[in-house]
């Protein structure tokens, strides 16, 4: 594989944007199946597609947020009316919102874990999956990623879990730099001189 510089610059840079700063316009029926057939090109061991995706968009985020505030009231009637609309435009914030759902299961050979794992590395090759295509995206999962009475208004099916939300869109906000842990703080090095 020869080095790629373009890759090597994106990775150097590459940045969530956050949900709230998300705008019109997102990717269209055929840029997310662009999208997701690049996503799903991640390790996967027996090739089990332990994953499956739900794609939110249009007026249907809006139903779904007016669901989830009905959910986080009963759980919390006394919602300041900010977190009331903070609850109501959990999927309306961005133009698209992909769910990537872990559908890991025992099985004979390969162990539950690596099926968990495949589901993040599918989360973070949808988010640059998305940024390819020249949209800004987030991974988000939030209380109803864990909330079970959720769950069937999601699409989520018994005994799936959430991997996470993938947010996408544009934006019209600057993409800033955060700080990013140093690497004497997290790696051992065993053998080798050099």
């Amino acid at each position: 594989m020869k080095k790629d510089i373009k890759l090597l610059d994106y990775l150097a840079v590459r940045r969530s944007v956050p949900a709230f700063q998300m705008c019109e316009p997102g990717p269209d029926k055929a840029e997310i199946e662009s999208i997701l057939t690049l996503a799903v090109r991640v390790p996967d061991h027996g090739k089990i597609a332990p994953w499956r995706f739900i794609v939110y968009r249009g007026e249907e985020r809006a139903r779904i947020g007016e669901e989830l505030l009905k959910i986080a009231l009963e759980k919390n009637p006394g919602l300041s009316e900010e977190m009331i609309q903070v609850e109501r435009a959990r999927f309306t914030r961005a133009p698209v919102v992909i769910a990537v759902i872990s559908t890991a299961a025992p099985h004979v050979k390969i162990p539950e874990w690596e099926q968990v794992m495949s589901a993040g590395a599918l989360c973070l090759n949808l988010l640059m999956a998305a940024n390819a295509h020249g949209y800004v995206s987030n991974w988000l999962s939030e209380w109803f990623a864990f909330d079970e009475r959720a769950h069937p208004l999601l699409g989520v099916k018994a005994g799936e879990k959430v991997a996470g939300f993938i947010h996408i869109g544009s934006t019209e906000f600057p993409i800033v730099e955060r700080p990013r842990p140093a690497l004497e703080d997290l790696v051992s090095w065993q053998g080798g001189e050099d």
